[in-house]
């Protein structure tokens, strides 16, 4: 039987040599327990092995429709973290496909990488604080401003792969990786928020103590709730200690840049978000004053710009020669914040804190290059003290006389035009370059049912905050500016927005919003306004807060890989 069995496996022996069949029939019995062993040692091997882990990863990287994540650039050679003369030459970063949406009409790309591997911002997206569907399209509507929709995806140049808008992405962590870095647990982390800020849309409202947002103010309220209470569990920002006042860790905290100078100041003595172990920061903040350069460095009489640049590229220089994180991740998890009009121009001195850092800024001026992909859009708010006693109130709306109302110096492209055609001409819309005596600006505002809020040199304007803290609806009139918090708020539930070329038929415009309509967006404005209010101490959901999470919302779009430069 046995010899009938090897018959069908094996060709008869010439009959001529029967010691060579014996011989042959020795040799399988001695091969066949190796082949046995063999076998078993490929079926029982772990999944984390290195073998199988070799063919994992080729499969993963060469698939078109279920990659775990896309490569954000081509390879490039590691450099040491302290190479000052090619900043950003490790690893790049990755802007993940489970982006945070933040509401954007004309997306353009943002390059995150090396420029032998940059990466594009797309149209597809994961995860949204947005309950429309993930569309980049302009909204256009009467009352209604130009919304940021973000959507992030990275089409990197090699084996890139976009993956469907439902589709689940686990953390790229190597698979024989048994203890994970201080990164890996950071990201980790990330990714729980993510997956958590993804189930609020279609889970049960949250409880707070101190509020609960809700209502069309929000492009998902209780998304937007599940990501606030994320980023105060786990957020954490490493501030540089490097340099001195008055340039850096200081700023103007009374004038119309205040928000510029109050921040870098709670971010120094804040214990909540920052962390002294830049291991475990999931942000680094740059505490440099563009308003204090602007006094200190700027030379006003040779008008040379040169001096600003200077310093920020030298700061830069400096955090990135004593720490890996700049060239880790090219700047894309560093983040400045700037209320001065030049605020973008000092953040041109270095490509990759344009390109890729997370810029707040004031000016917040898609013409100018402000990409609410990666930037985030801050109030400009005009503090003379460091309270809000008296700044905040005003009657309900039906106790508002006057339709609409405006008084500002007559500057930039726009005011001209709206003086022109309602300065003096209608009781209804009151316009003045100045105030009659005796006339106080804060009570015609809170007397008045709509706030004229029109760009001066600069798109962003203080009367839109004093129009919310007044209870007045915000009449925005501006080119090219994204307004504050457009990540999370619907400027158009609380809001009007007039083209320049509508101004001739502004009364019409307000006249034509009903009295209901109105009354509506009055009670929006009351209830919005407390993410505009500025406390010192911060409270909840004030207006440091939302700067902080409308950084952690971008930080949520990046992943941050170490597997190119020296763990620690």
């Amino acid at each position: 039987m046995g010899t009938g069995w090897f018959a069908c496996c094996f060709p008869p022996p010439p009959t001529s040599l029967p010691s060579s069949s014996s011989s042959r029939i020795n040799l399988f019995f001695f091969l066949l327990p190796l082949l046995l062993v063999s076998f078993l040692v490929f079926v029982l091997l772990p999944t984390n092995s290195t073998w199988d882990l070799v063919s994992t990863s080729t499969s993963t990287s060469t698939s078109t429709s279920a990659s775990a994540s896309v490569s954000a650039s081509a390879s490039a050679s590691a450099t040491p973290a302290n190479s000052t003369h090619n900043l950003g030459a490790a690893a790049p970063a990755e802007r993940t496909e489970d982006a945070m949406e933040l509401p954007s009409a004309a997306v353009k790309t943002v390059d995150v990488g090396s420029s032998q591997g940059e990466a594009a911002l797309s149209k597809e997206a994961a995860v949204y604080l947005s309950a429309s569907p993930p569309a980049l399209t302009k909204i256009q509507d009467l009352n209604e401003t130009k919304e940021y929709r973000l959507n992030i995806t990275v089409n990197g140049t090699v084996n890139a792969t976009v993956l469907p808008v439902n589709e689940t992405i686990a953390l790229p962590l190597k698979q024989s990786r048994q203890v994970r870095t201080k990164l890996d647990k950071v990201e980790a982390g990330l990714q729980r928020a993510r997956s958590a800020i993804k189930e609020a849309k279609n889970g049960s409202q949250l409880q707070d103590p101190d509020y609960v947002p809700i209502g069309p103010m929000y492009w998902d309220a209780k998304a937007f709730h599940r990501s606030y209470l994320e980023m105060e569990k786990q957020f954490k920002v490493f501030v540089y200690k490097e340099g001195e006042p008055p340039v850096f860790h200081d700023g103007p905290c009374k004038s119309i840049y205040s928000m510029e100078g109050n921040f870098i100041y709670q971010m120094d003595v804040n214990t909540k978000f920052q962390t002294h172990d830049p291991q475990k920061a999931h942000v680094f903040y740059l505490p440099f004053s563009v308003a204090k350069m602007v006094r200190f460095v700027y030379s006003r009489d040779t008008r040379d710009f040169g001096p600003i640049r200077r310093t920020v590229v030298d700061y830069i220089n400096l955090v990135a020669e004593r720490y890996p994180y700049w060239n880790r991740s090219h700047g894309a998890d560093h983040f400045m914040v700037a209320c001065h009009d030049w605020g973008p121009e000092a953040s041109f001195s270095l490509p990759y804190l344009e390109r890729n850092s997370i810029r707040a800024l004031c000016n917040a001026n898609t013409s100018e290059r402000f990409n609410p992909v990666k930037d985030v859009s801050i109030p400009e708010i005009n503090l003379l003290t460091d309270k809000l006693t008296g700044l905040i109130g005003g009657p309900s709306a039906s106790r508002r006389s006057i339709l609409a109302f405006f008084a500002g110096g007559v500057h930039g492209p726009i005011r001209p035009v709206l003086l022109e055609h309602w300065e003096g001409k209608d009781e209804d819309i009151k316009v003045h370059k100045y105030l009659p005596r005796g006339v106080n600006y804060h009570e015609m505002m809170r007397n008045s049912k709509y706030c004229i809020c029109p760009s001066g040199y600069e798109v962003a304007s203080p009367r839109i905050v004093e129009a919310l803290y007044n209870g007045c609806v915000p009449v925005l009139i501006s080119k090219s500016y994204v307004p504050p918090f457009s990540d999370v708020l619907r400027w158009k539930s609380f809001s009007v927005v007039v083209a320049v070329e509508e101004i001739p038929k502004l009364k019409e415009i307000l006249r034509n919003i009903s009295t209901r309509q109105y009354i509506r967006m009055q009670r929006r404005v009351l209830q919005v306004r407390r993410h505009f209010e500025f406390n010192s101490p911060p409270k909840r959901f004030d207006v440091f807060h939302m700067i902080l999470h409308s950084v952690w919302l971008r930080r949520l779009n990046v992943r941050i890989s170490e597997d190119d430069w020296s763990r620690g």
